[in-house]
């Protein structure tokens, strides 16, 4: 597997690139995946940007046969979870963030920055109940989500994000507490179709520019 260090020796597309040609994908070639690809598309959305780097995103790969015709009853029939060789559950666990707040200050702030971010988060969260800080783990989770999907296509795979789910039977099947709130289901794979070409807003409908 690569390290952290490594640029992966086939990437297919520039960041450029793999936003342009991103599309969503329902139905994949019928392979399983690169594990070393896997792990790098992985690798590569963990290193997405977070407030006070929370790190709050969490990835449950599920590849078993078994388990993904189970998550795609969660997921209310939706073929392109059977369809596709891997499905990455995206979920934030803020509760765990809290507990493990030691490991997210940088080695280099050295203890002073380190009592910094536990004063900060016990200040900013101790006072919020479960689910109002989980609200605000799944806002950071979501950029994750995001940087999932690109990465996924800089090493030419595809995906297809998804929102149409249980959540409490997700929760149930992958055994996850009951406080992890859940940013989408992404298949994964080489797709098996064109999909449909951007139809996008212009810049100028959605931005104002002052």
């Amino acid at each position: 597997m690569t390290t952290a260090t490594e640029v992966h020796p086939t990437a297919a597309h520039t960041v450029a690139e793999a936003i342009q040609t991103r599309r969503s994908i329902r139905k994949f070639v019928q392979e399983p995946m690169n594990q070393d690809d896997l792990h790098e598309i992985l690798r590569l959305a963990s290193l997405a940007p977070s407030a006070w780097n929370a790190q709050t995103w969490r990835f449950a790969v599920v590849q078993s046969q078994d388990v993904k015709a189970k998550l795609q009853e969660a997921a209310y029939g939706q073929a392109q979870i059977g369809n596709a060789p891997a499905v990455i559950v995206v979920y934030s666990d803020m509760e765990d963030t809290l507990n493990t707040v030691d490991e997210i200050a940088h080695p280099g702030m050295g203890e002073q920055g380190l009592e910094y971010i536990r004063n900060t988060f016990n200040n900013v969260f101790g006072g919020q109940d479960v689910a109002q800080r989980g609200q605000w783990g799944l806002s950071q989770a979501n950029i994750a989500f995001g940087f999932l999907m690109l990465a996924a296509r800089s090493l030419g795979y595809d995906t297809v994000p998804m929102l149409g789910f249980n959540p409490q039977a997700v929760r149930d099947l992958l055994g996850l507490p009951e406080h992890v709130q859940f940013a989408g289901l992404l298949p994964v794979g080489k797709r098996a179709e064109d999909g449909f070409p951007h139809h996008r807003h212009s810049v100028e409908r959605i931005t104002k520019f002052y």
